[in-house]
Formats: C-alpha cells, sequence, structure tokens
C-alpha cells in the first residue's frame, strides 16, 4: 500500500514536470518538411543578387522544398522589387500569404503578416533551412547572415531611383546594391537597424557573390509557403 501511494507520488511529480518543460517550450505545432511552411534557403543562385527575378527567387524555394519532400506548397521568395520600365513595385509583405508560418521544426516564425513585421519568432535558432539546419551568423565562419530582401522594415518596396534590389534581382556584376536583413538580429554598433531581419543594410560592391560575401552574406533568401 505505502508502495503504491510513494509510486503515485512520483507519478504526479513526472507529469507535472512534463507539463512544466512543456510550457516553458518554444511554440511550435507538426515539425519535419511535411509541416514546414518557412525556410532560409541553405544555398543562394550561385550567381549573386541575380536569382532571375521574382520568378526565379519562387522557383528555387520550390526546388528546395521538393528535395526534401516539401513541394506541395505554394512557395513564394520574401522579396520586394522596385517600380521600373512601367511596371509597378512590388511588396515582399503582399507576396507571402497570410500565415501562420513554421520552420522545418515546427517552431512558429510568426502567425500573421502584422506579426512578423512587429514580433516575430525569428532568430539565429529558428531562421533554419530546409532541411531543419541553422545558418551560420555573426561569429560564425564564413558569417552569412545577410539575407536579401530588398524591403523596408514593414515589408514595402522602396519608391526613388536608387537600386535596393540588384536591379530587381538580375543582376550580378558591380552594379546596383540590395537591401538585405539579418537573420540573426547581430550586427555591429546600437542602430535597431543591426538587428533586423529583414532591412539591416545595403550590399557593398555590387551585386555579384562576392560582393555579398564581402559583407557577410552568400546569396540567401527567405521561402514563405502563400497557401
Amino acid at each position: 500500500m505505502v508502495r503504491t501511494i510513494i509510486g503515485a507520488g512520483i507519478g504526479v511529480a513526472v507529469a507535472a514536470a512534463v507539463l512544466l518543460t512543456a510550457a516553458q517550450a518554444p511554440a511550435q505545432t507538426s515539425g519535419g518538411s511535411a509541416g514546414m511552411s518557412f525556410f532560409v534557403t541553405s544555398v543562394g543562385s550561385g550567381k549573386g543578387a541575380d536569382l532571375g527575378g521574382l520568378e526565379g527567387a519562387d522557383r528555387h524555394c520550390r526546388q528546395l522544398a521538393q528535395a526534401v519532400g516539401a513541394g506541395n506548397r505554394d512557395w513564394k521568395a520574401y522579396l520586394s522589387t522596385q517600380a521600373a520600365d512601367g511596371r509597378p513595385a512590388v511588396n515582399a509583405r503582399d507576396r507571402i500569404g497570410a500565415g501562420p508560418w513554421q520552420n522545418a521544426k515546427g517552431q512558429v516564425i510568426a502567425r500573421s503578416v502584422e506579426d512578423l513585421h512587429a514580433t516575430n519568432g525569428l532568430t539565429k535558432q529558428t531562421g533554419l533551412t530546409e532541411t531543419g539546419e541553422p545558418v551560420k551568423g555573426r561569429g560564425d565562419t564564413p558569417n552569412t547572415h545577410d539575407i536579401l530582401t530588398g524591403s523596408q522594415p514593414d515589408g514595402t518596396a522602396f519608391g526613388g531611383a536608387e537600386d535596393m534590389t540588384c536591379g530587381n534581382w538580375t543582376r550580378s556584376g558591380t552594379e546596383g546594391a540590395a537591401m538585405v536583413g539579418h537573420h540573426d538580429r547581430m550586427g555591429l554598433g546600437d542602430d535597431p537597424s543591426a538587428k533586423s531581419w529583414n532591412s539591416s543594410h545595403l550590399t557593398r560592391g555590387g551585386c555579384s557573390q562576392d560582393a555579398l560575401r564581402s559583407t557577410g552574406g552568400a546569396g540567401l533568401f527567405y521561402c514563405f509557403a502563400a497557401d
């Protein structure tokens, strides 16, 4: 009888510990590629910021997702384009659906577009690739935390004539520049932009792979499931 009571007490304690651990864990739903609706590309195009425009960038998202069994989603690159040649600007925030979005481990990045551009859960620990691996950030070698976006902090496109999108994602030479964010929310100085996930600074020295590398990038970008 005593053993039974003691055993029951231990069971209650274990159950309480499990509940406490669950409460402290990051918000998540079903993990794995089947439930994934957000990732950072594990590789870029290989041609710097020339992604083949938005169409090419979306295709790259789909191909990477298909390789891990998640190709049955409407994958869109989080990229803005600027008004040019009679075509209107495109806002990254308008391309990615309504959310919510979770990474390959089931951790929720944001529950809505508004959440994504306010208090999202994107960090170095949650900004995973399609394979569920972390992306190298500040302090790692090489640092590849510069993520192409071409966007303002609210996810909209830049106005004006200054190139903020490497020719709307078609340039890979010494001309142009692109706005990038820091997926690890880390950077130099106290300027809040250094910690911005989508609008931290411009690339330097053009749009080539070497130019992107010089400021801590590899031509990576964010992919979201818009359906």
